[in-house]
């Protein structure tokens, strides 16, 4: 869970790199908390209302976390865009934030070497 409110406490930092561990973690307790809210919806009767405010709260760390694991990839951010070109580019996508962490590079150092990380 900690994975997740760190990406909340960073939702605007569009600099730096975010490990696979830290996205992944992030998108998988995204999608918990959404299937829930979508049952609570369907209990009480009332139609895409708590998914639509939860969505739109989580748009900005959402994107921060994507943009920073774009750079740990070595890309820029801008390549989100490339997920507007239907179907190839969210496959493409999806195997940028799949792939392994580049070395140090302009975004900078590795986020696995860091002195914060105990595990490689």
């Amino acid at each position: 869970m900690h994975w997740y409110l760190d990406v909340l406490k960073q939702y605007v930092a569009f600099s730096g790199r975010a490990r696979r561990q830290e996205y992944w973690m992030f998108m998988l307790f995204s999608i918990i908390i959404s299937v829930i809210l979508a049952i609570v919806e369907n209990l009480i009767g009332i139609p895409n209302v708590l998914t639509g405010i939860y969505s739109l709260a989580v748009l900005l760390p959402s994107l921060s976390v994507l943009f920073r694991r774009l750079h740990d990839t070595g890309r820029s951010g801008w390549w989100f865009l490339i997920s507007l070109i239907p179907v190839i580019g969210s496959i493409v996508l999806l195997v940028f934030t799949c792939l392994d962490s580049t070395e140090d590079n302009q975004y900078g150092p590795n986020p696995k070497t860091g002195a914060n990380n105990t595990s490689v």
